[in-house]
């Protein structure tokens, strides 16, 4: 496992400790009665399914595709490092921008939000660019030709 899939994989698990600390928060709070608004939900479920689970697949798609080709163009370790470093700010900025606005009484939505989300998209989208041309048969096309079943 080489050290950006190791980054990928690392910060989705630190992302997903995130999630559940501000989901049990959320749940010592409706016991409690401590306030906290919509925006740490979306807080909660955003660093969890983008920050845990996106980075999670990312990381792991990055280590099991097969090796670029000579011939593709995309594929730039440097363009993937620039991505999981933008990714990973901008989830960040994103979850603590939104629950800092959902544990505020009367919270209203930061431009942040936006420009977080819209970077963690480019992210997702670039990334997949990149490793499009590793999305290729290794050998399975000649076994399953043979009849082999997977």
């Amino acid at each position: 496992m080489f050290t950006q899939v190791r980054y990928f994989i690392k910060t989705s698990i630190l992302f997903l400790v995130l999630g559940l600390t501000a989901g049990l928060y959320m749940s010592i709070a409706q016991i409690v009665g401590w306030p906290y608004g919509y925006s740490l939900v979306l807080a909660h479920t955003h660093v969890i399914l983008i920050g845990s689970v996106m980075m999670m697949i990312m990381g792991v798609a990055l280590w099991f595709f097969p090796r670029p080709t000579k011939e593709d163009k995309r594929y730039k370790p440097e363009v993937i490092r620039v991505l999981y470093w933008v990714m990973t700010v901008s989830t960040v900025g994103r979850f603590f921008v939104e629950a800092y606005d959902g544990l505020r009484p009367f919270g209203m939505r930061n431009m942040l939000v936006l420009i977080s989300g819209a970077l963690q998209v480019f992210c997702m989208v670039g990334f997949f660019y990149m490793i499009w041309g590793r999305i290729r048969p290794v050998g399975s096309q000649f076994r399953e030709a043979q009849g082999e079943k997977f």
